[in-house]
């Protein structure tokens, strides 16, 4: 498998696999080491403020949380001297949020959001991303920072 089937299969699964992503109703829509996109559709289930109808800022910081996770994981996928299917399990199973920050701007308002990162700095133990929220109009709703162990 090259680099771009390995994605292709990661974000297949992950969209599958992943219940708590499931039940945010949370697609990953773009997997790759430049840039992870997420994207989830309104539902009623996930209001925050019901008087303002607004998503709930945990749905927010995680799904910025995913977003940088997966492109830490594309990235540390990418600088893999050998790409098998062992070495990305192997690899991928070190990946974890070691710090999050969540900068809310603006309630979350929408239809449709989209979540997207990309990564600031990758070492050998840990990488940074930055990631971003909008909706369908382009408002954007929240930036973060993930800081992530990927070895």
């Amino acid at each position: 498998m090259d680099k771009e089937q390995i994605f292709q299969y990661l974000a297949e699964s992950w969209n599958k696999n992943m219940p708590f992503n499931q039940l945010l109703g949370f697609e990953i829509t773009r997997f790759d080491d430049k840039q992870a996109e997420i994207s989830f559709r309104w539902d009623d289930k996930l209001i925050g403020n019901p008087i303002q109808k607004i998503l709930h800022g945990g749905v927010t910081a995680a799904v910025l949380d995913v977003a940088g996770g997966v492109v830490a994981a594309a990235n540390v996928i990418a600088n893999l001297d050998e790409i098998t299917p062992e070495s990305v399990q192997e690899n991928i199973r070190k990946l974890g949020t070691i710090d999050l920050r969540t900068d809310f701007l603006r309630p979350g308002r929408g239809e449709h959001f989209v979540a997207t990162a990309h990564i600031i700095r990758s070492g050998s133990k840990v990488a940074v991303a930055r990631m971003e929220l909008h909706n369908e109009n382009g408002d954007h709703i929240a930036f973060g920072t993930g800081t992530y162990m990927v070895g």
